[in-house]
This record gives structure tokens, sequence and C-alpha cells, in this order.
């Protein structure tokens, strides 16, 4: 039997304020974060792992959605350029003379645009490959010890509390360290 309505909404905040807590580096031993009504810590960092399940399926479905609207939309662009860009028809200089006959070339390269924003947006095009590489070809030199390295590599592509990747040098010193 599902969830109640009430039971759902529980759930949801308890997730929520789980997931604030974390991002501000709470360890999931932390009382806070017990006092959410978890009973161990395993179960708190369960419980994360099911709210981000969730939300990844979620956005999934809404990308897909997303997806075939813009896809249908394309293909409604496409299919009203279509005719300029493929059938022949008779072209006049400036004065009105008839000099012969031709596709429209700007329509050639709207259709141009819309099959390569078809491409990428259904992911058509195969990716490019990209290789970083350090002197001579080598492996790429790294400065710093292994904890400075983990440390920035868990801060890239967090946002700050403006909700932009923005530093702040205010925030930077209040903020507590992430677990």
């Amino acid at each position: 039997m599902p969830a109640s309505k009430a039971h759902q909404a529980d759930t949801a905040a308890r997730r929520a304020n789980l997931i604030r807590l974390r991002r501000r580096g709470i360890p999931f031993d932390d009382a806070r974060i017990l006092d959410l009504g978890y009973s161990s810590p395993g179960a708190a960092r369960k419980d994360l792992v099911r709210a981000l399940e969730t939300n990844r399926d979620d956005e999934a479905a809404e990308v897909s959605v997303y997806r075939q609207q813009e896809s249908e939309r394309l293909d409604a662009l496409l299919e009203a350029v279509w005719p300029q860009a493929t059938e022949k028809r008779p072209v006049f200089d400036k004065e009105g003379q008839w000099v012969g006959e031709g596709v429209d070339v700007r329509a050639v390269d709207t259709v141009l645009r819309l099959i390569d924003r078809r491409a990428k947006l259904l992911g058509l095009d195969a990716p490019a490959a990209v290789e970083l590489s350090g002197p001579g070809g080598g492996a790429v030199p790294l400065a710093g010890t292994l904890a400075e390295l983990n440390e920035l590599i868990s801060l890239a592509g967090q946002t700050d509390a403006h909700g932009d990747d923005e530093d702040d040098a205010e925030e930077e010193q209040g903020d507590d360290s992430i677990q």
C-alpha cells in the first residue's frame, strides 16, 4: 500500500532538511541529522541516496519530455523550410529579370542549423576526443598534498548560497568545512 500524502510530505521535508545539512558539511553522525528522525547515521545515508535516486529519475523523465517537445518543434520548423531549401525556383535579378533557377541559399543554411541543433539535442553527434597531457605528452604534473587535491575535487562544481559558482570572500570565511 502506498504511503499517505501526509507521510510523503513528511518524508520530503525530512529529506530536504537532510540535504540542506549535508550541503553545509554536517556529518551523518551529527545530532542535527539524527534529530530529523533517523535511527542511525547509516539510515540517514541510505535515505539521502534514495532522495538523490528519486530526483534523478524525476529529472530524467522531465528531460525526456522536454527533448521530445523540442524535437517536435524542430521537426515542424524543418518541414516548413525544407521546400525552399530543396526545390528549385525561379531566380530574378535586382531589376526583376529572370536569370535561372535555384534553391534559397538562406533556407539551406537554416535547414543545416536546424539539423545541427536536432543532432545536439538528441545526442547524435559523436563526442569529441579530448586529451590533456603534460610536458612532452606525458602525465600532467600535480602540485600539493593528496588532502589538498581531494579538497579541490570535493569543492569542484559546488554552488554557493546565492546559487552561483562565483566566489564570495565573506561566505568563504564563515563556511563549515566539507565532510
